[in-house]
């Protein structure tokens, strides 16, 4: 007698289908290749789905965070408050344009920056706040459109994970100038690619200057900038990917809400009242064994992954550099007992079930 193996289940698995094979194969049939009119379009679309008034397409979620912190005049001397619970180019994004991150601890009710702990961090020398909305849970915008407004500050959302997430009616990189990648992995992706969104008019054409090696008119260099600019051929793919986005939200709001209905022995993620979570991870917290369940996850045919094993101020390069000196005993303790699960819309109503089934077995639940 012979048993079939389950497959399987991958921790991400990026949704590319021949619609986005089709748009890719346009764009190299036109000849227009690099940044154009299919950048341009997807500008408009992902702006108007955001809410903003503008939207400028690079070619990775670090280069807009680098760009954006460059179009708010962010730079040496300059101090920048942000999350040490992130993937590093949150703070290396600050540091790359001479600037000093500067971490404040987070809430522990969503792993996200704490409005409070950043109003305490702020001296002289911060010009910016940068929050995380860490998973696709909103951070507290509204909050840090008041702490920002009250000391002159710019608010740069890192919105990274969080295509589609909402605080309190408004979509997350609405708020300052929100900042997004479209890494495989991400909710939607354009294979590499990043976009920023605002409102604000010279922002939005400092942003446009300094992906374009900083000129406004060809070969005319008045700022400094760096070649930046996202092609067409991601861009077509992120215009079919943002026609999805929705639906595959939804999916991953309606698997998340099953996980957390079925696991018992483990904390599910929870969701500020008022907030949408799009689950760009699901992650649960394990009190203790963490590292053990991962290794028996894996051999029972679950992916999963630590978001993340090192708080941003404690890993080796940021303390070599001399910004890492902060106790930060939220941060400190989510990195030890986090552990994402899948939650992706590739999954399936037994995959959901399994999931469960298996974290709750090797619980103990």
């Amino acid at each position: 007698m012979t048993t079939t193996q389950r497959p399987f289940i991958p921790i991400a698995r990026p949704l590319v289908g021949e619609e986005e094979k089709r748009a890719v194969l346009e764009v190299l049939d036109s000849g227009q290749l690099a940044q154009g009119g299919r950048t341009g379009a997807f500008e408009q679309d992902f702006a108007a789905y955001i809410g903003t008034k503008h939207a400028i397409a690079v070619n990775s979620g670090t280069a807009a965070l680098i760009v954006a912190l460059q179009a708010h005049g962010v730079g040496p001397g300059d101090e920048v408050i942000t999350s040490p619970f992130s993937f590093i180019a949150t703070a290396t994004s600050i540091i790359a344009c001479g600037a000093t991150p500067v971490f404040a601890d987070i809430d522990p009710f969503d792993l996200n920056l704490d409005p409070e702990q950043v109003e305490a961090a702020i001296t002289d020398r911060t010009k910016a706040v940068m929050p995380v909305h860490i998973f696709g849970h909103p951070a507290r915008a509204r909050e840090f459109v008041e702490v920002c407004e009250e000391n002159g500050l710019a608010l740069i959302e890192d919105a990274c994970q969080a295509h589609g997430a909402e605080h309190q009616g408004r979509r997350a990189g609405s708020f300052g100038t929100g900042c997004f990648s479209f890494y495989p992995t991400k909710n939607m992706t354009t294979g590499e690619g990043g976009i920023i969104t605002t409102d604000d008019d010279d922002v939005a054409r400092m942003c446009r200057i300094i992906r374009n090696h900083g000129q406004e008119r060809r070969y005319y260099h008045e700022y400094l900038g760096l070649n930046w600019r996202m092609t067409d051929i991601a861009a077509a793919i992120g215009q079919v990917q943002l026609r999805q986005l929705e639906g595959w939200n939804k999916a991953r709001i309606s698997n998340a809400e099953s996980l957390a209905s079925l696991l018992r022995s483990v904390e599910t993620p929870r969701v500020r009242d008022g907030d949408r979570h799009v689950f760009h991870q699901f992650t649960i917290r394990v009190s203790r064994g963490r590292d053990d369940l991962q290794k028996s996850l894996e051999a029972a045919g679950v992916g999963s992954a630590i978001h993340y094993p090192i708080p941003i101020h404690q890993q080796p390069i940021i303390k070599q550099l001399g910004f890492g000196e902060v106790s930060l005993p939220v941060a400190e303790a989510a990195a030890k007992t986090v552990l994402s699960l899948p939650v992706h819309p590739s999954l399936g109503p037994e995959d959901v079930e399994y999931i469960a089934a298996t974290v709750n077995r090797l619980t103990g639940a």
